[in-house]
């Protein structure tokens, strides 16, 4: 039985990730501070589960660790740190608690990881997109409902050169490069991942961030929707189960994944813009939804797509669900839960 740390473990990763070790039979500690929508619903929802005697929560922050914190590393095999604010715009109107939650708290976790004195745990670090900033040599081109890379047709590579982007795209690209680097100065296990829009269950997106989830939820609730820009700019999506899977079979070839870097997301298979994303729920759900066009949002990229070769060449993995199964499975999921999200929205 292994011990799982989990930070932001109440937030939608961190929760379907605990479901998941919890359910395997492995024992899940959980940081949270709590301060995200959704996350005390998720929190009841984790203690509910059928092995919740396996399951520790501790209330804390990352950005000021706890002795208590620092004893749950110390317990760990693995740490995944998911802890983080999110959003772009966020980034933008409040850079300093944007810093502070993940340059620092990240720096904060790899200190923890790095002095740990009984052992020190593999360390997996829930990256962006965003590092690779707006990318404007590469040349896109439009489609009927979407942009295109014109000569990229599997995607951007991890070879692509780093220009952080809005100060979301900054803190998350020092913390980054902070865990990459542990791997090379002080030998710890890290893995970063650097993630595309990752959507599934008992995820309370919002216009800000978690744009499938967000769309999917007010089409549902009937709530308006807002597209920055012409919503033709396109996103390779993935489930949350296959991100899962991408973790946990990184995990296993730890001496080939360790201090490497992965771009994880649906690859050129699952690209989806927001006006295809909106096609599809008219057909599912209701022909008449509408939504209302604001101006292009600071360090929008009109297309990024992951090339995920290096992750299938490096420990097999590749995305299982289709945009569309996924997306089905996620509108299930809304319907059933309509009245805790009617509360939250």
């Amino acid at each position: 039985m292994k011990n799982i740390l989990i930070t932001g473990g109440a937030g939608f990763m961190g929760t379907n990730f605990a479901d998941h070790y919890l359910s395997a039979g492995e024992r899940v500690t959980i940081v949270d501070n709590l301060s995200r929508k959704g996350s005390r619903y998720n929190l009841d929802y984790l203690k509910a589960h059928p092995r919740a005697e396996h399951l520790r929560t501790i209330i804390a922050d990352v950005r000021q660790p706890t002795a208590v914190v620092q004893q749950a590393v110390e317990a760990a095999d693995v740490v995944f740190h998911f802890a983080a604010q999110v959003a772009v715009t966020t980034s933008v109107s409040d850079p300093r608690d944007d810093f502070e939650n993940n340059a620092l708290g990240t720096f904060n976790m790899l200190e923890l990881v790095r002095l740990s004195q009984a052992k020190q745990p593999v360390f997996f670090f829930s990256s962006t997109n965003k590092v690779y900033g707006g990318m404007q040599d590469v040349i896109i081109e439009k489609g009927d409902r979407h942009y295109f890379y014109k000569d990229l047709d599997n995607g951007i590579p991890e070879e692509r050169f780093l220009d952080f982007h809005s100060p979301y795209g900054c803190s998350k690209g020092a913390a980054d490069q902070y865990v990459r680097d542990y791997a090379r100065i002080y030998g710890l296990r890290t893995v970063v991942f650097r993630q595309s829009c990752i959507y599934g269950y008992r995820q309370f997106g919002v216009e800000d961030q978690g744009w499938l989830a967000w769309f999917t939820i007010a089409a549902v609730l009937n709530r308006p929707i807002t597209i920055y820009g012409d919503g033709m700019q396109v996103r390779d999506v993935l489930f949350i189960s296959d991100l899962i899977d991408a973790y946990q079979m990184a995990l296993n070839h730890i001496e080939t994944t360790g201090g490497r870097v992965y771009n994880i997301g649906g690859g050129a298979a699952n690209t989806l813009s927001l006006l295809q994303l909106l096609d599809f729920l008219r057909a599912e759900l209701n022909p008449d939804l509408s939504a209302a066009f604001a101006d292009w949002r600071p360090g929008d990229q009109p297309v990024y797509v992951s090339d995920i070769g290096r992750a299938e060449r490096e420990f097999g993995w590749h995305p299982k669900t289709s945009w569309q199964e996924g997306t089905r499975q996620l509108l299930d999921w809304v319907k059933d839960n309509r009245g805790v999200l009617e509360k939250l929205f």
